[in-house]
């Protein structure tokens, strides 16, 4: 049972880098998991389906959402947006991948509408890349950041929710936090965050990359802007600003992903800014653009159930437990590797973090760690193999927009990028949180 994470994850991974489709690599983890745990097939589907029911708002509310984003740029006002940006910007490479990073950073506590803006604002400034010669991977870095890193450090938004849900795990299980002590025991890890998204841009991904044959460009990236003619601000745009504010507006208040993708598509259409007769064509469209994704957390929804009810992570942290001693540098280093592991297969933080607590909060109350110290093992171990899982939408969501011209690889470009750097220094910082808090 240990070691059925173990293997399953590697079959995950190894599929995966090898560049078979996700959902075929994550249902094979899943039937692996459960025949090692002594199911049969039929049982270890049977539970894999069953379990896929728990993603099932998330996943309406993501092709919602997209067919939203495709009704957004028929509107014309991304075009707008880009050409505006390509006047203010010019060839500054580094300020603009921060600057996306800066605006995803915003999706996760100022404007919570999470990776819903990506295929808003990504895939018109895909040619605006490859003119100015950005690589895509410093964008998928960037945009990783921004999904992953404000939920980790700030208690606001899915941030809240994500401090939240530890503090609750950690309740359940007799340790007594607040909110603000688990922004303070997450700080650390957090700046682990910033130290990859700093490298990424400044050292790893600083050179210019030549885009494909297809797309190489004579002329320089600035002299785009000769070329560019604004699209005067209409009607139209102003009925589509109204129907993100509503969309906005009902997600931060009422909370739900669904009725406010569903809204806001419906004001696209009362306000004519799509036609009823393109309606087939943009719901199609938001589901190619969005529906992978949506699929993707059905499978790994259910490859959780399978990892859950058949105990295996607990059989894993108990044989780790075995060997750990009084040694708190050690205790706190397998714990996270198990964090690792676990949600590089599940590849949710916040679907982990229950299950996670669960298992180290006695392991770390009897090893003596203070609670700002269990904290920040349970936050580390749960954002973990969140950036660099393929089943994340931390990585899913990226691709999505960076491929909307086929050029971007989900592996190779975001998952393998966005695990080096920022799995590395989350794990060092989170160790050093533990051990010093």
């Amino acid at each position: 049972m240990a070691s059925a994470v173990i293997v399953s994850v590697l079959v995950l991974t190894i599929l995966s880098l090898a560049r078979v489709n996700v959902i075929i690599a994550i249902l094979a983890a899943s039937l692996t998991a459960g025949i090692m745990n002594g199911e049969t097939l039929i049982s270890s589907l049977e539970l894999l389906v069953s379990g896929m029911g728990d993603q099932a708002r998330v996943a309406l509310s993501y092709i919602l959402l997209g067919a939203f984003a495709v009704a957004i740029s028929h509107s014309g006002i991304t075009s707008m947006f880009v050409g505006y940006l390509l006047k203010i910007l010019k060839d500054k490479r580094t300020i603009t991948v921060l600057i996306i990073a800066g605006v995803a950073s915003l999706s996760q506590n100022v404007i919570p509408v999470h990776i819903a803006f990506i295929p808003i604002l990504i895939p018109p400034l895909l040619h605006m890349f490859d003119r100015m010669q950005i690589d895509r991977r410093a964008v998928a870095s960037a945009l990783t950041f921004g999904l992953k890193a404000p939920y980790i450090m700030i208690p606001i938004g899915f941030g809240y929710i994500f401090h939240e849900t530890i503090q609750q795990a950690m309740a359940s299980n007799g340790v007594s936090i607040t909110i603000n002590t688990i922004a303070k025991s997450l700080f650390i890890p957090g700046l682990g965050m910033i130290a990859g998204l700093l490298f990424a841009v400044f050292v790893t991904y600083r050179k210019r990359k030549e885009p494909s044959q297809a797309e190489n460009f004579d002329e320089e990236p600035s002299s785009l802007l000769r070329n560019f003619t604004p699209e005067r601000f209409n009607k139209k745009h102003g009925f589509t600003i109204i129907a993100i504010l509503v969309t906005l507006v009902i997600q931060a208040y009422w909370k739900d992903l669904i009725l406010a993708a569903l809204a806001g598509l419906t004001l696209m259409f009362i306000f004519k800014v799509v036609p009823f007769k393109k309606g087939d064509r943009i719901v199609n469209d938001g589901i190619a653009m969005m529906g992978t994704i949506a699929f993707v957390m059905l499978v790994a929804a259910g490859y959780a159930n399978v990892l859950t009810k058949t105990q295996s992570v607990s059989a894993l942290v108990d044989a780790s437990s075995g060997y750990l001693g009084d040694s708190k540098a050690l205790i706190a280093f397998v714990l996270l590797l198990v964090g690792l592991v676990v949600t590089i297969g599940i590849g949710s933080s916040f679907a982990t973090v229950p299950i996670l607590a669960a298992l180290f909060v006695p392991i770390c109350v009897s090893a003596g760690f203070s609670a700002m110290a269990i904290a920040a093992l349970i936050g580390t171990a749960g954002a973990l193999g969140d950036a660099g899982s393929p089943a994340s939408d931390s990585t899913l969501g990226p691709t999505s927009g960076l491929n909307a011209d086929g050029k971007h690889n989900h592996i190779w470009d975001t998952c393998v990028p966005t695990f080096l750097h920022y799995n590395i220094p989350l794990f060092i910082f989170g160790l050093a949180a533990a051990l010093i808090l």
